[in-house]
């Protein structure tokens, strides 16, 4: 299982219009068919000094295997996603995990 964790600082200048369109743009990511399982908010109101609260909105994506993140990548629905929206962000940051195979 991959998990596919992406972390959006939109641009202060946008409007609400602007960040509902954002929001919306990344929802159309429900779409792709190699998502087992999708999230999309913003930062939660947990307050303690090792949460990051910093970011606008968080997408995580959950994948089966390998081969299903890459034709995530692949696929027009998200490339689309990237082209019309990344004028939205000042910053992404993307981290990427693989279920761990140890038994505990």
């Amino acid at each position: 299982m991959i998990v596919h964790s992406v972390f959006f600082w939109l641009k202060p200048n946008l409007t609400e219009q602007d960040r509902e369109r954002f929001l919306a743009g990344v929802g159309e990511l429900r779409s792709v068919q190699s998502i087992r399982h999708i999230f999309i908010g913003p930062p939660a109101s947990t307050a303690r000094p090792v949460i990051d609260r910093s970011y606008s909105v968080a997408l995580t994506v959950v994948f089966d295997d390998m081969a299903a993140h890459d034709r995530y990548q692949e696929d027009p629905i998200h490339k689309r996603f990237v082209e019309q929206f990344s004028p939205m962000w000042e910053r992404v940051l993307i981290y990427d995990s693989e279920e761990s195979q140890a038994k505990g």
